[in-house]
């Protein structure tokens, strides 16, 4: 069995997000000690990793409620967290494919800033500021 602390470390994420998952009936199996702590049997820390997942595309928390009730009903619900499952896929690639939009910009500047330093220019010619001076110094 593992404190929150120790799913805490184990599994990335922080004590108050447990506690507030927990609180939201995202662990149907989490057990409490003598002294009302918090223990996560392996089993719950499954439960953990798909909440994880979940949330980190950004599923809402009754999307996430709505998987493991039905998770918790049975395999006559496959159907259904199919679905779930399949459309947070999709929502995940297109958030991908924005990342990797994102990185190519970054890798972009970065170059342009490596060969702006490297030929120890001052002038950066993509830096907003400096396109506001010269719009301030043509009107």
């Amino acid at each position: 069995m593992f404190t929150i602390k120790e799913v805490s470390e184990k599994m990335d994420v922080s004590e108050h997000t447990l506690r507030f998952w927990a609180k939201s009936g995202f662990f149907p199996f989490i057990k409490r000690d003598q002294n009302n702590v918090r223990l996560f049997s392996e089993n719950d820390l499954e439960w953990v990793k798909i909440v994880k997942c979940l949330r980190t595309v950004g599923t809402d928390n009754k999307s996430i409620k709505r998987y493991i009730d039905l998770c918790l009903i049975g395999d006559s619900t496959i159907s259904e967290r199919y679905g779930i499952i399949q459309a947070t896929k999709q929502k995940a690639e297109q958030q991908m494919s924005e990342l990797s939009h994102q990185l190519e910009l970054l890798e972009y500047k970065e170059n342009y800033y490596k060969k702006l330093l490297k030929n120890n220019s001052a002038v950066d010619e993509w830096n907003p500021m400096n396109k506001v001076k010269e719009e301030e110094s043509i009107a």
